[in-house]
């Protein structure tokens, strides 16, 4: 039986399930793009334990140590938490789901000049969704394109099983994990202007080089969801959200995955 589907095309889907990942233009408003950078420019002078830790003070030829990525800012921004329950972005998801998402996290990059990338990753080898699998919403704050970093995608990934991961060079990517893609596909980059949100499943193969532009941010919002009906997830994603800003408390994921072991966690970029 078909999909009923609530926004998305039967184009849009068959890309999704094909490839992995759709382009969802102008998603969020200028408005909403200009709230999320306010809020993110006042975040970026603070200190916020466990969530952003910048170097506010002194030189670094560490672009990032200035920047960091803020992680969970849901967990203590009402606007962050808002953008993650962001209506439009709920719709899509409902639609490439077949059932309403729960939101589990929430990060801001702000990638600023010269900054590292980071190595090609599967999503769900650190959430651990099941049944089903995680969807990311990648929001562009900036217009992202090659010159300043923007993602890097491997179509048809998404069915490609979680692998354990190799080191990635931390010359180029300041994460540490690194997934070879399949001979036969290669990375293609995702020209995204502001507003625009890209979705893609756990499974794919995905990341970004680093941003070679001399004056130009990437900045991104990037949030993260499970099916409704999972029943399991990775300990650092707890409690997910309804759309109506409720909590779910998920049973926890002990599996350690395909390395055989517990990893200390790392988040998806």
């Amino acid at each position: 039986m078909a999909q009923n589907l609530k926004v998305l095309t039967e184009e849009q889907m068959q890309a999704f399930q094909t490839d992995g990942y759709i382009l969802v233009k102008g998603l969020f408003s200028p408005e909403d793009v200009a709230k999320i950078e306010d809020t993110f420019e006042q975040i970026s002078h603070m200190v916020i334990p466990g969530h952003f830790e910048p170097v506010l003070n002194g030189e670094s030829e560490d672009p990032l140590k200035r920047y960091p990525r803020v992680m969970h800012p849901h967990r203590y921004n009402g606007t962050a938490k808002k953008y993650m329950l962001h209506a439009p972005v709920l719709a899509v998801l409902e639609d490439l789901y077949g059932e309403p998402a729960l939101a589990a996290q929430s990060m801001f990059y702000f990638k600023p000049p010269g900054s590292r990338g980071q190595a090609l990753h599967q999503d769900n080898f650190y959430l651990k969704v099941e049944p089903g699998n995680c969807i990311a919403a990648w929001t562009a704050i900036d217009a992202a394109d090659m010159e300043n970093g923007g993602m890097l995608l491997v179509p048809k990934t998404n069915d490609y099983e979680i692998v354990c991961p190799d080191l990635a060079d931390s010359k180029e990517s300041f994460t540490t994990h690194y997934v070879k893609p399949p001979k036969e596909e290669k990375a293609i980059p995702a020209i995204m202007d502001k507003g625009d949100v890209l979705f893609f499943n756990g499974n794919l193969i995905h990341g970004s080089y680093r941003n070679k532009s001399k004056d130009r941010f990437r900045r991104a919002f990037i949030c993260h969801y499970a099916n409704e009906s999972a029943t399991k997830i990775s300990h650092y994603y707890r409690p997910l959200y309804r759309a109506d800003g409720s909590p779910v408390d998920l049973e926890m994921n002990m599996d350690g995955g395909p390395c055989g072991i517990e990893h200390e966690i790392s988040y998806p970029h």
